[in-house]
């Protein structure tokens, strides 16, 4: 595309000629290739101008940047004073997004928005995701670094599915890229809220603007869809509302739970129809209704939703049960806030057949505040509690093991070895007891000292609890 074609109409100042071809975008100096135009973005880590050498270096052909700099060789300068709102401008018209054929749906929420994600992925035909742990397009998959990518990317990811004959996409929205406009640009059929509770408050500062930052999701989606039991709905205005307790226009009744799955009576527009969820919990309830709102709002059929529920097949890490030999009942979940735990546990100990043994850790650098809270949570619902590291980054993990144990009213059972804690866990369950393992699901790693050191619960329990039995015998 010309520079010129790109660049039509816009406030911007151009150094240099607008007859270049430009053969992509980006804000990643280490994805720029010959004839791309560079996004220098100031952001709260990294100054992007400080890698416009190294985008000319790589073959950019243009720049985007807020200050004109004369002894800058080489490159066309695009200048201006916004550069964020403009590069999610030029990600829209460089990608014909601007128009996109798709339905496009955003979620946002402290919990629950990868099972409703993937909830709409399954049940809405041809549909693509992008989210926490992966962007998929049809038939091809590939993991996520981030919840929410960078605008660029969506908008490019967006267009990839259109052309892929897709007719709908249901993306993650995290409170961080809202506040840091990633999804600017994109023009949402239906935004939906899950659910609002603490966590995040090292970025944040302050649960008024955790909020104010989710809740931009609506200003740029047509339709508002929300959980009306959450105490943060008296916030949101119109919209289409989903509850277990409160009036909602989707409403669940009669629910029951099991270790094999829920099911409920759904009320909607004054008819009343049985649900059956291979999901555990109440919690699942509430992103069955979400899931089954988007829809509705759509006009699919809720008799074909219902169908092709039965045969969900689960989410990576969010409460997957991890086959064993010893018959105990045990779990890896990505619950990593005080009140995603607290659901968790509740359905758990709602179902639970023995003892309730559950480990986790909290992450370095980021919410001490939610360090007790985490700590009361798992030990109001467990008979046992091993606290152990996740994620510590560059902080001690022995330390952010103390700090959580300060929470604790019991002697604390700390394990800052999570393959050792995860161990002593399954050990020490009996017949019928369960097990959680909280804190990162799907993660396939682990954050330590500024390494990635390959670490999965899942992969690691089901590892153990073989040996496990070995040893039992012993």
């Amino acid at each position: 595309m010309k520079l010129k074609k790109l660049l039509k109409d816009l406030d911007v100042d151009v150094k240099g000629s607008r007859e270049i071809e430009v053969t992509g975008i980006s804000s990643h100096s280490q994805f720029i290739s010959p004839g791309s135009l560079f996004i220098a973005k100031r952001g709260g880590t990294f100054d992007g101008t400080e890698f416009i050498p190294k985008a000319i270096e790589t073959g950019a052909v243009a720049v985007l940047t807020d200050f004109y700099n004369p002894f800058l060789q080489g490159i066309v300068q695009v200048v201006t004073p916004n550069v964020a709102k403009m590069e999610a401008l030029l990600a829209k018209r460089y990608y014909g997004t601007e128009n996109s054929p798709l339905f496009l749906i955003g979620i946002t929420g402290t919990n629950g928005k990868t099972t409703t994600a993937y909830l709409i992925h399954h049940l809405l035909p041809k549909c693509g995701l992008m989210g926490t742990i992966e962007t998929i397009i049809g038939k091809q998959r590939f993991p996520s670094p981030l919840t929410t990518a960078d605008v660029v990317t969506n908008h490019k990811v967006l267009k990839e599915m259109a052309e892929e004959g897709l007719h709908a996409a249901v993306m993650e929205a995290t409170s961080h890229a809202l506040d840091q406009n990633r999804v600017e640009g994109v023009r949402f059929d239906v935004g939906v809220f899950t659910n609002f509770s603490q966590d995040h408050l090292d970025y944040h500062k302050s649960m008024d603007a955790y909020l104010n930052a989710k809740l931009k999701l609506f200003d740029q989606s047509k339709l508002a869809i929300y959980n009306r039991d959450d105490p943060a709905a008296e916030k949101f205005g119109e919209g289409m509302t989903y509850a277990i307790d409160a009036l909602a226009d989707l409403k669940a009744e009669n629910i029951s739970i099991s270790l094999e799955g829920t099911t409920f009576d759904l009320l909607y527009k004054n008819r009343v129809t049985k649900v059956s969820s291979p999901l555990i919990g109440r919690y699942n309830v509430y992103n069955v209704l979400a899931a089954f709102a988007v829809l509705l709002s759509k006009g699919e059929s809720l008799a074909t939703m219902k169908k092709k529920l039965t045969i969900f097949p689960g989410i990576p890490g969010r409460l997957e049960r991890i086959e064993n030999p010893q018959g105990i009942h045990l779990f890896v979940d990505f619950a990593h806030t005080p009140e995603a735990l607290v659901k968790v546990l509740e359905t758990l100990e709602s179902v639970k057949k023995g003892k309730i043994i559950t480990i986790f850790g909290c992450g370095g650098e980021r919410d001490q505040g939610k360090r007790r809270l985490m700590a009361e949570a798992a030990e109001k619902y467990s008979d046992q509690v091993i606290v152990t590291s996740d994620n510590p980054r560059g902080e001690d993990p022995l330390e952010i093991c103390n700090e959580i144990a300060k929470g604790l009213k019991r002697e604390a059972l700390i394990e800052v070895d999570r393959r050792a804690a995860i161990e002593r866990g399954i050990f020490m369950a009996e017949e019928n007891d369960t097990v959680l393992i909280a804190g990162r699901g799907h993660e396939p790693f682990q954050k330590i000292g500024g390494r990635r050191i390959p670490f999965d619960d899942r992969q690691v329990a089901y590892e153990i609890s073989h040996l496990t039995l070995d040893k039992k015998d012993c």
